[in-house]
């Protein structure tokens, strides 16, 4: 006997719920399930046979149970178009009941498939919230907003609350082959899909995404590859500013030579103002004694050993404890740490200090500090953009890091990215091959290195970004144990 079960629609995760708990109560097998939501088509043979009446639980039946993060993916996996969808998150309900933790299994076929259907949703929604482009239409009782997408995954009603939220009070209408969302600034309501051909032209709206795209394209920082992968080709095709990539992609070197021939030094106004305010505010400094971290620091404020010091609004020296065992050391001060003066308290800082407490390290029993003191960058508007420093600027700055490490004396120096290790070391060498490993550093002695916390923000892939936070955590995890060993 077949037992069928019509779902109310393709993502019909609670009524999925329901109907998998009385199955799996009755001991039901996966292969005398049909799942149905539509998308299948008919079998006569299991048509005759199929029993549409939910059986009636076993006798002392144990109450089911299944991790958090099963239902986290089961939420994503049902908006995948798999048809089998349903039948693997049934088949893995029956498995967690003799397998509770079968879902840190990650090479298990189901485990995998399952964090493949939910990968692969997660990717179409991030698409969709970045490739939607509405189109105005002058409506009666006022304008209106109206876009075509075609998602590869039912992730529709998933993906829309983040338009209500971002567009909450234009009305709009997103358009897709299979549903249609509709938002009239009140009210969040869904139809059939559409085509293509119930989206208006828009030439002033597609021109104004035009002039966009074609003002935040950077030559300098042109990768093909990394572009297709965001911006993948397939969905050009209803893209106003895909018109313009080939001709972008062949006039950037010529403007980037441009802008290496022209550079823009002036500091933004705000810079300009923070370091007036530091020198009105001025205090005679009490003296320190030569080689301790005080007298370094007062030293450093003065520092002009490179030009960075010309257009940064002040030194950012190190802080933490003196007596500190262990000592991180990243690459440079950023636009935030360049006007507070202070060392990883940006949005590289605050993953920093995440990871830091998943390790269980105290920042405040550590001392971080970066291999170069000035923040280097690049104006762009009224924006500072983050300059990679180049070796001779690392080179010139190693005497402070020299003396920083003379004062502390740390147990293990964690070097976070290549301009870490090329200060510790005087060496450049490539963080892949060197990452876990502790080096000898003619400085300071044991260096372990690792990523940059901003790398890992640079990362597109969110489960990328997943996999290689936790190995950046492992590797604190292996300082932490190093430095206390």
């Amino acid at each position: 006997m077949i037992y069928r079960i019509d779902l109310d629609s393709h993502v019909d995760l609670d009524g999925w719920r329901v109907a998998a708990r009385r199955l799996a109560e009755a001991d039901i097998p996966p292969s005398e399930i049909l799942w149905r939501t539509g998308e299948q088509d008919g079998d006569l043979f299991v048509e005759a046979t199929q029993n549409n009446e939910l059986p009636e639980p076993r006798p002392g039946h144990k109450p089911l149970s299944v991790p958090r993060r099963f239902l986290e993916l089961a939420e994503l996996a049902v908006c995948h178009r798999d048809p089998e969808r349903f039948t693997l998150l049934y088949r893995l309900l029956l498995r967690f009941q003799s397998e509770p933790r079968l879902i840190d299994i990650a090479t298990d076929d189901d485990v995998f498939r399952l964090e493949g259907m939910a990968k692969a949703v997660r990717r179409d929604r991030h698409k969709m919230t970045a490739f939607v482009r509405f189109k105005k239409v002058d409506a009666a009782d006022g304008p209106a907003y109206v876009a075509w997408f075609e998602p590869e995954h039912h992730i529709v009603a998933l993906t829309v609350p983040f338009f209500v939220d971002r567009f909450a009070n234009m009305r709009w209408s997103i358009i897709t082959p299979q549903l249609s969302a509709r938002w009239d600034g009140l009210a969040l309501t869904f139809e059939p899909g559409g085509s293509k051909a119930d989206v208006p032209d828009d030439e002033a709206g597609d021109d104004l995404w035009r002039t966009y795209y074609a003002n935040i394209f950077n030559p300098a920082r042109l990768k093909i590859g990394a572009m297709k992968r965001e911006m993948p080709v397939k969905y050009w095709k209803n893209l106003p500013e895909s018109s313009l990539i080939t001709p972008l992609i062949r006039s950037a070197q010529g403007k980037e030579n441009a802008m290496v021939d022209n550079p823009q030094v002036t500091p933004p106004k705000r810079a300009e103002i923070i370091a007036q305010q530091r020198v009105a505010k001025a205090e005679p400094r009490p003296s320190h004694e030569a080689g301790t971290l005080e007298a370094l620091r007062d030293e450093a404020r003065s520092c002009q050993r490179c030009p960075l010091y010309r257009d940064a609004t002040q030194t950012v020296f190190g802080e933490g404890l003196a007596s500190a065992d262990l000592v991180f050391v990243g690459e440079q001060p950023g636009d935030r740490e360049d006007l507070a003066g202070k060392p990883f308290i940006g949005p590289a800082g605050a993953l920093f200090d995440r990871a830091l407490a998943e390790a269980g390290i105290d920042r405040r029993r550590a001392y971080v500090t970066n291999a170069v003191k000035h923040f280097k960058f690049e104006p762009r508007g009224k924006r500072r953009i983050h300059k990679k420093p180049g070796i001779a600027e690392i080179d010139a700055c190693r005497w402070w890091i020299e003396q920083e490490l003379g004062a502390l004396k740390p147990k293990l120096t964690v070097a976070l990215g290549a301009t870490a290790v090329r200060s510790l070391t005087g060496k450049s060498a490539s963080i892949l091959s060197l990452r876990g490993q502790v080096i000898d550093s003619p400085l300071i002695g044991p260096v372990l290195v690792t990523v940059h916390p901003s790398f890992l923000l640079r990362l597109p892939d969110e489960d990328q970004q997943r996999v290689e936070y936790d190995r950046f955590v492992a590797d604190l995890r292996l300082a932490r144990d190093a430095a206390a060993g």
